[in-house]
């Protein structure tokens, strides 16, 4: 994969983190405060649920992460661009476990920005024309990436990602992500269990439809889109 596609998200529009700055990170990854109030996803998705999921599951992703780099000596590895290391260290076997904290890490990063407590709305402008024109419109959408959330074994992720400048619908297994398939992200589901547990028990298809329905982030995935389409044009 070229470099500038490695770093397609790394540069794309963010929204703005809320709450307090976090201390500075021991290495090139680092924990983000979440970009809403603890409680502002519920009903959906509790405080404790993102208590756990974002303090503890993220944070140790990110500290694992952050210390196989300070312990490795590979000049590969020497890069402030977290998504670089992710997909360097997916390339070779022997980095597996690197590859396993650093895309957990970053996915995390990515699947907060995703939800939205005035979210779940039906997107809008070149997105719901795109979304028309490769998937089949918004329903159809949200068909097939309820499909690919429910039906991915075991732990994993459900994607709408960019793909030789077109959506598709994907789903990947564990911490598996779409930057290491030459793909572009645009918006994600997590389906490991500590992402609904708490909240649903093994009713994970109550969690996918309750996402879909009331939290995704439309804008977010808008601003992904249009920044990927505008790096591919110039």
């Amino acid at each position: 994969m070229a470099q500038d596609q490695q770093s397609q998200f790394q540069s794309a529009p963010k929204t703005q983190f809320a709450g307090a700055e976090t201390a500075a990170p021991a290495g090139p990854f680092a924990l983000p405060p979440l970009p809403y109030d603890a409680d502002a996803l519920a009903p959906y998705i509790s405080a404790k649920t993102l208590e756990l999921h974002h303090g503890k599951h993220h944070q140790s992703y990110v500290d694992k992460a952050n210390k196989l780099v300070a312990e490795s000596k590979d000049p590969e590895l020497q890069d402030d661009v977290v998504a670089h290391i992710v997909v360097r260290a997916a390339r070779r076997p022997e980095l597996n476990e690197l590859f396993n904290n650093a895309a957990q890490a970053w996915n995390h990063a990515f699947y907060w920005q995703c939800l939205n407590p005035n979210g779940g709305k039906k997107p809008s402008g070149a997105l719901a024309k795109k979304l028309e024109a490769d998937l089949g419109g918004h329903e159809s959408f949200a068909k097939k990436f309820e499909d690919a959330a429910t039906t991915q074994f075991g732990s994993g992720w459900a994607w709408l990602v960019l793909d030789c400048g077109k959506l598709k619908v994907t789903k990947t297994g564990n911490a598996d992500m779409p930057l290491v398939h030459g793909q572009i992200p645009l918006l994600c589901l997590d389906v490991w269990e500590h992402a609904y547990y708490l909240d649903y028990q093994n009713r994970r298809p109550d969690y996918i439809k309750a996402v879909i329905q009331n939290l995704l982030d439309w804008d977010f995935a808008e601003a992904n889109l249009e920044h990927a389409l505008g790096k591919a044009s110039r």
